[in-house]
């Protein structure tokens, strides 16, 4: 038995968690680094602690820090969430060590699935399909360019103690793998501490499809139907739904017999997720186990009405499941889409700040706009989501004026929607991203807008690498939207008549305001009339009949047509959400602009992250496109490279150090 929980984790998972606990009736520890002093696990916890600086590896996995956090507080109780230390084995046994409950699965569970390889082998000898692979103890690079040849291309060069995407490379051509293996190695070594790998042939046009697992310490296990994860960018899963649209009842009955043979094999106990790869003829072929709870059970709970925290804590506490298999009935259909603070159309690359609007639980007032403002509830005594107001669920672990920083995870929200089938699911989660605008970091809310959208999404014709195929291609839907003349009238409008009454003085009726967008900058002619504004962009014009912006509620109306969106003004910068779009608009300053030109004899971070790698040394001779330094920031690694020939004349960073975004890494002397 156990009373107060730790929970070893941060961010939505941790928020997630001490939710279901409270309703339960445990008290709650959060943990914090330096970076989320101010987070919101940290104020919805009963306690919270300090455990170390942001660097991950300094604070939420130290495993020394978190057991000191247990003792100081007096819990009796870890939940690890996922990611960080949730699948490693010595973290279970330091807490049984401490006299903690784990609340997850047995060490020796951990272990086996843990080792992506050895699992692997087990499901060989249990009958499970596998993809042909190596799983070999020579971790030699001759070796495992040798079984790249016989598997051929492509392959996935991936991490043996790896999950969440990391420490995994695509190899599509030979010639890619001496890379491939390097960066993977690097990757997992930083990430899990065990750089070993194994190679595993790529099956084309798949789809990923998983199995949620649950077991108790009875000997019972059952298994709560599958999710589809087939969205994907570079292996990070994008949108998630249950139940699949391709898979039948005689499917998914299958794939559940193995997924639940799979986690008797190993003597599993609580939540647990065994994906499969479905190829293009509906065969499947064991992929992993993920020995955790998973980012995406959400759309689990909404289907089948069960709250998988609650199960863990029951599980933990020693009771038994509360379903036999012939009990569980999925109802419904449930997407789930995951908000990353990233830019799709560069790459995805990693996007950090302050957030200046993030409401996705009401407004000022307390209302909700869109119906996105669901949060757990009971139902039938086992903890159902209630999805009432309008079947749509916002999990977050982020607030309005907080950071969002480099050192974790890209994830910031999820937005689940619940309906009675899957057009009436992807309607609403379309709906909920339009009504739930974050401002002041780029994310990937357009993009998602869009897929929910796409022919290939709405018809499930996805796979798991057409998203990365599109990015390669240049396809329509990954290139950057722009706003048009009426986003610009608008914008001009609300800055001429910022905070109510007139920007200007009353005395001028007319003049031109300047702004910028992206680079693009454009003169506007505004003419103020009344409670109104006249813009003229070019030869276009928008006659505004009245402007009303309170509290980040933009209400406009053009010729008796009143429309609503999101704006928030931030010195001369003009935040705009239009839909699930949100642009960003700034009055220059008169002053003349520092020279922004790139310099090619300087590498600096193309975003705030940690250095990875130092490839270069002073006095080192390069040729322009060699590699000098990586930045990774959540989970992406970003190589800056010599940008002339030349000689290092200085090397700024070392292996580990925080950067901001332009920090200059290293010098060159150029040639001649």
């Amino acid at each position: 038995m156990f009373s107060k929980i730790l929970i070893a984790n941060r961010g939505e998972i941790a928020c997630r968690v001490i939710r279901t606990a409270h309703r339960l009736g445990y008290r709650t520890v959060a943990v914090y680094s330096d970076a989320d002093r101010d987070a919101p696990h940290v104020r919805q916890a009963d306690e919270a602690l300090r455990i170390g600086p942001p660097p991950a590896v300094q604070s939420y996995l130290s495993v020394e820090a978190l057991l000191d956090a247990a003792r100081r507080s007096g819990a009796d109780a870890v939940h690890p969430g996922y990611g960080f230390l949730s699948e490693r084995a010595d973290f279970a046994r330091a807490c049984a060590a401490a006299g903690l409950v784990f609340i997850g699965p047995p060490p020796e569970a951990i272990e086996a699935m843990g080792d992506k390889a050895g699992a692997k082998k087990r499901m060989l000898g249990a009958g499970v399909p596998c993809a042909p692979g190596y799983l070999g103890d020579d971790q030699s690079d001759a070796r495992l360019v040798a079984e790249a040849q016989r598997l051929g291309t492509p392959l996935l060069v991936k991490a043996v103690a790896g999950g969440g995407g990391r420490g995994m490379r695509l190899v599509r051509h030979l010639d890619e793998l001496p890379a491939a293996l390097d960066g993977a190695r690097r990757e997992a070594t930083s990430a899990f501490g065990d750089g070993r790998l194994m190679l595993e042939r790529l099956i084309d046009d798949a789809r990923h499809i998983e199995i949620q697992v649950f077991a108790d310490r009875h000997g019972h296990a059952v298994h709560l139907g599958e999710r589809d994860c087939t969205v994907q960018r570079r292996r990070q899963k994008v949108i998630e739904e249950a139940p699949s649209p391709i898979v039948d009842a005689a499917r998914r009955d299958a794939m559940g017999r193995d997924a639940v043979a799979a986690a008797r094999a190993v003597g599993y106990v609580g939540a647990g997720t065994v994906e499969f790869v479905v190829d293009r003829d509906g065969r499947h072929y064991f992929l992993e186990m993920n020995t955790r709870l998973q980012v995406e059970h959400p759309v689990t709970e909404a289907v089948t009405g069960f709250d998988l925290v609650e199960w863990q804590l029951r599980v933990a506490a020693g009771e038994p499941l509360p379903v036999t298999q012939d009990a569980v009935r999925l109802s419904g259909h449930a997407v789930e889409v995951r908000l990353y603070a990233e830019d799709p159309y560069a790459g995805f690359a990693p996007q950090t700040g302050r957030i200046v609007h993030w409401r996705p639980h009401g407004d000022a007032n307390g209302g909700a706009r869109g119906g996105v403002a669901t949060r757990e509830g009971a139902r039938g005594g086992v903890g159902a989501i209630d999805g009432a107001r309008g079947g749509v669920r916002v999990d977050d672990g982020i607030a309005e004026g907080g950071e969002i920083t480099p050192y974790y995870d890209a994830m910031v929200a999820k937005l689940i929607a619940h309906g009675r089938d899957r057009t009436d699911a992807l309607r609403r989660l379309h709906a909920a991203l339009e009504h739930t605008p974050l401002l002041g970091v780029m994310t990937n809310a357009g993009l998602l807008a869009d897929l929910l959208r796409h022919p290939d999404v709405v018809g499930a014709r996805m796979t798991t690498t057409r998203l990365d195929e599109w990015a390669q291609a240049g396809a329509p839907i990954l290139q950057r939207p722009l706003p048009d003349d009426d986003a610009w009238a608008l914008a001009a409008a609300v800055l001429a008549r910022r905070d109510g009454p007139a920007h200007r003085s009353a005395g001028v009726a007319a003049y031109d305001l300047v702004l910028s967008h992206a680079g693009e900058r454009r003169t506007l002619r505004v003419h103020l009339h009344g409670d109104g504004v006249e813009v003229r962009v070019g030869e276009h014009a928008v006659r505004f009949d009245a402007i009303e912006l309170r509290d980040h509620t933009l209400r406009y109306a053009v010729h008796g047509h009143w429309r609503r969106a999101t704006a928030v003004v931030d010195g001369a910068r003009l935040h705009l959400a239009l839909g699930a779009r949100a642009f960003v608009f700034d009055e220059p300053s008169p002053l003349p602009a520092a020279d922004a030109g790139a310099d090619p004899r300087r590498a600096r971070a193309p975003v705030a992250g940690v250095v990875a790698h130092v490839a270069v040394q002073r006095g080192e001779r390069v040729r322009a496109g060699q590699p000098l330094v990586c930045v990774e920031a959540m989970k992406m690694e970003m190589w800056q490279h010599a940008g002339t020939d030349g000689v290092v004349a200085a090397v700024h960073v070392a292996v580990r150090d925080a950067v901001s975004a332009g920090a200059l890494l290293v010098e060159l002397d150029t040639e001649g």
